[in-house]
């Protein structure tokens, strides 16, 4: 995969990519005031490598977040500073371009499928599932968060009574083949401290490159 896949997904998803220069460049998109992916707003993402990053936030903000990072100010003050609710989130960002040459694991299925749960619907579209053919239980599943026309967010979940038997790494593996033949690039997101999380991307072909994912989690909705 050519990175310009990987820019062109970045730069419309946060409104530019790369930065300006050394450290945080703050960007107003109108993105952050339009529903995303789940219909939700988020209202400030940004990307870190360790050298610059871009933080995507309202266009109302920007002045006030420039002038708070240009004094030498915390980013993770960013929803006091801009008045946003939410919670400040840094983990650790991922992409690929050659996948695990690991075997397929699941079938993939319309989101609104009757045997699909909860959790998986809200992705829409078509969602990846590993099921048990005797017993028709749901053991892993892969949703897709679709950000905008060049990049895909994958997020996997395995039932507890199915872990540790290689499911997640599998299915995540087969999820970013699939974004990769319709030619956009696949990317991963997980929290620091999720060691599990970080032991599936890594196996499934997604290595930490140092780079960062950088939002205001709103948390879920009421």
């Amino acid at each position: 995969m050519s990175e310009d896949r990987l820019v062109a997904h970045l730069r419309a998803w946060l409104g530019r990519w790369p930065g300006t220069g050394v450290g945080l460049t703050v960007v107003g998109s109108p993105a952050r005031d339009e529903p995303g992916w789940d219909g939700g707003l988020h209202r400030v993402v940004g990307v870190a490598t360790p050298a610059q990053g871009v933080l995507s936030v309202p266009p109302a903000v920007v002045s006030t977040l420039r002038v708070w990072l240009d004094a030498g100010g915390s980013p993770a003050r960013t929803p006091e500073v801009a008045g946003l609710a939410g919670d400040w989130f840094d983990g650790v960002f991922r992409w690929t371009d050659s996948p695990a040459a690991l075997p397929d694991a699941g079938e993939w299925v319309a989101a609104d499928h009757p045997s699909v749960p909860p959790w998986l619907r809200r992705f829409g579209g078509e969602v990846l599932v590993a099921v048990d053919h005797g017993t028709g239980e749901h053991l892993a599943g892969v949703g897709i968060k679709r950000h905008d026309p060049h990049g895909r967010e994958l997020a996997v979940v395995t039932a507890e009574a199915a872990r540790g038997r290689g499911l997640a790494r599998r299915l995540v593996a087969q999820a970013a083949r699939r974004v990769l033949d319709e030619g956009r690039v696949p990317t991963y997101v997980h929290d620091r401290r999720n060691t599990a999380s970080a032991r599936v991307a890594a196996a499934a072909g997604f290595p930490d490159r140092g780079w960062s994912f950088l939002a205001v989690d709103p948390g879920e909705p009421e």
